[in-house]
This record gives structure tokens, C-alpha cells and sequence, in this order.
């Protein structure tokens, strides 16, 4: 394809009449089409065979909704890292475990909330498709009480926006997206797509949305996680995931400048196809390492039944009831176990202090009262989620 067709292929900057030039971006899909050279239908077919797999590993899971909890939070974690937050996988867990006593927004509340925007659009999902309406509620909550909470949360934009250092002003920046007025048409067009039929392999598909999302750009703030949580909606909504238990943002983490240089290289040079490439690769890659976790998982999770089962003898029932609860509540006191249990505090407590002796729990706060205690060997699976440098 000759570089003069390429280049006008994702759109259009236009000089708006304050003298800046925005991109308008094409409606999808691309004209000409996507090429599907040899490359590009080894690494699709890779990326389908490791989802493929996944899909099937979360399946022979003992009860897949308990273990999806951590899977969402790394992706929550990483996803929100991207954008240049600071807290960890064990920030977002402790703030679970313990709340907040003063509402400021901190990073691990950034977190948080990605995970609540998260689950609220899986089970919207069941009765209202992936549409502007959908985005916005889901935007809405990602940004409820959190810096941004001023830039319209679950509002399309109506003032004008723009992506650079920051502090930069729109003379500085490196891509202005759509004038405001713009923004509901190329907003309505991405939605016909994505509801359109379609011979394009659903995973490219889902990569042109996502950059398309990106390049539109329609809220204030929080359009990388939004447009990233957009993938997983996606995933799942055309049944390529049974659950959102892939973390695509440790990818896109690891390679954060050539993801933007790609989206980028996309708006300025039509390069669809490298930018598609590159997404395949993460799917593929992501989705082994989140099967090789599911794999530990149940490695895990039978290690500790085992032991359980070997060593507390009449206490071994509640032991057992005690370990599911950690899956989906890593970080506990005593008296949410004793809660869980529905038992009275002495025997709740020496449950706790069992499992500590035995190397499942550990105590967490050096503290003599209002101890909590964690499941690190589970965390651990998931804690190579770090802040980058």
C-alpha cells in the first residue's frame, strides 16, 4: 500500500476555526481493508490458540467467580498504573480490607473504583449492550470521588481536550482528538461498528475499537482505563471469555511508549496493521502467563486443602469453609473469619493462629489488637504488580 493511501486512512486533522488543527477520525472499518499478511495471521492465530486455552484453564477451576476477584484487581492495578498512579496490588487489598477513614482520593481508591466499573459494566452487560449509554455509566463510576471527579464524570466531553506532557498546553500537544462538537457522531459511528456484522476476526476487531476509542477520546479524563476495561467488555461479550481474566495492561504496561507510538502512528500514518500486530502479541502473551496463574491456583488451593484436611483433624470442616473465604478475601481479621463461620470468637481465633502456624496466613500488621492477616501465598501469584520506575 502506497504511503500517500495510507496516510488519510484513520482520518484527518483539520484546522479548527481557533487556528489548532483536531483529527477526525474515519468510521470503521478501515478503507482500504485490513491486510492480513502471513505475519499477521500467525500472531492472530497464536493469540486465538492462548485464549483458547485460557478460556478452557478457568474452566476446570473449582469455581471460577472466586478466583476471578484477583484476576480483575491486577488488571485494575495495571491499567491504572499505566496512567501514572502508585498503588500496588496489596494498597488496593488493604484499602478493601480496611476502608478508608478520611474519603481522600488516593491512588488506591483510582484503584477501586476501576474495579467497581469493571464488575458494574460485566452485569450491565446482561441487559443493555456495549453502547455511549454503557460507557458512560461505566465512566461515571470510574471517576466517582477520585481526582477527575471535576472533569464531568459520565459525560461526553464539550470542551476541547488533548494529549501531552504534563502541564502542556494545547499549542504543545502531541495529539488533539475531535473537536467537542464532533464527538457524538464519531462516538455513534463507533457504535454501529461495533454492533455491525462482520467478516473480520473478532480480535482485530476488538483492537480497532480500542484505538478508535483512544484516538475519540470523549471524556475530560480517564479515557485510557475506560477505553482499556473496553477490551475486557468486549472479550466477554462475544463469548472469546467466559470471565475477565485477562490482565492485557501488563502487556501494554511493559510497553507503554510503543503502545502510544503505535495508536499514534495510526492517526498520523494509517498504520493499522503494525498497531494490530502489537495487540496481538499481548493477547497472546497475557493470556499464557494468566494461564500458567490459573494452573498455580488450583495447585494451591489443593496443597492447602490437603494440609488443612492432614492436620486439624475436627477443626478441618470449618478450615476448609475458612479457605474459600480467603480467595475472595485475601487480607482478613479474626472476626471476619468468626463472621464467615458464624462460630463464637475463641474458636475463630485459634482457627486463624492454625493457619498462620501452618504458613497460610500471615500476620500483616505487627500489631497486638485489630490484627489483619494475609493470604500471601496467594497474593503472590498475582504481586508482580509494581509501580513502574
Amino acid at each position: 500500500m502506497a504511503d500517500d493511501d495510507k496516510k488519510y486512512r484513520a482520518g484527518r486533522y483539520i484546522k479548527q476555526p481557533t487556528g489548532y488543527s483536531a483529527f477526525i477520525p474515519n468510521p470503521l472499518p478501515t478503507n482500504p481493508d485490513i491486510i492480513i499478511d502471513g505475519e499477521m495471521q500467525t500472531l492472530l492465530s497464536k493469540a486465538d490458540r492462548a485464549l483458547g486455552r485460557l478460556d478452557g484453564s478457568i474452566q476446570t477451576l473449582p469455581n471460577p467467580d472466586l478466583f476471578v476477584f484477583m484476576y480483575v484487581r491486577k488488571e485494575a492495578v495495571l491499567s491504572s498504573q499505566i496512567e501514572g498512579t502508585q498503588s500496588s496490588l496489596n494498597d488496593l487489598l488493604q484499602l478493601e480490607a480496611n476502608g478508608s477513614e478520611t474519603g481522600e482520593a488516593t491512588d488506591a481508591w483510582e484503584v477501586s473504583n476501576y474495579v467497581t466499573a469493571m464488575n458494574y459494566g460485566l452485569e450491565r452487560l446482561a441487559e443493555l449492550p456495549i453502547s455511549t449509554r454503557l460507557i458512560r455509566e461505566i465512566h461515571e463510576r470510574l471517576m466517582q470521588n477520585v481526582r477527575g471527579q471535576n472533569q464531568q464524570p459520565g459525560e461526553i466531553r464539550t470542551s476541547q481536550n488533548w494529549i501531552g506532557p504534563q502541564g502542556s498546553a494545547l499549542s504543545d500537544a502531541l495529539f488533539i482528538p475531535p473537536p467537542p462538537h464532533e464527538v457524538p457522531a464519531v462516538l455513534g459511528e463507533l457504535e454501529k461498528f461495533i454492533h455491525a456484522k462482520s467478516d473480520i476476526p473478532p480480535l482485530l476487531k476488538i483492537g480497532l475499537i480500542h484505538a478508535q476509542f483512544e484516538t475519540i477520546h470523549p471524556f475530560l479524563d480517564g479515557n485510557g482505563r475506560v477505553g482499556r476495561l473496553l477490551i475486557t467488555f468486549l472479550l466477554c461479550s462475544n463469548e472469546i471469555l467466559i470471565k475477565p481474566v485477562l490482565y492485557l495492561s501488563h502487556f501494554l504496561r511493559g510497553n507503554r511508549a510503543e503502545y502510544y507510538e503505535l495508536l499514534q502512528g495510526v492517526r498520523d500514518r494509517g498504520e493499522w496493521e503494525e498497531w494490530l500486530k502489537f495487540f496481538l502479541k499481548g493477547v497472546a502473551q497475557v493470556s499464557l502467563e494468566a494461564t500458567e496463574t490459573a494452573r498455580e491456583i488450583v495447585g494451591l488451593r489443593e496443597h492447602h486443602r490437603r494440609l488443612i484436611t492432614d492436620t486439624l483433624g475436627r477443626q478441618a470442616g470449618n478450615g476448609l469453609t475458612a479457605l474459600e473465604f480467603l480467595f475472595r478475601r485475601p487480607i482478613v481479621s479474626a472476626s471476619q473469619i468468626r463472621e464467615e463461620l458464624d462460630i463464637t470468637g475463641p474458636p475463630a481465633y485459634a482457627l486463624v493462629n492454625r493457619f498462620v502456624d501452618l504458613g497460610i496466613l500471615v500476620e500483616a500488621t505487627g500489631q497486638q489488637r485489630y490484627r489483619r492477616f494475609s493470604f500471601t501465598n496467594y497474593i503472590s501469584l498475582f504481586a508482580d504488580v509494581k509501580p513502574s520506575e
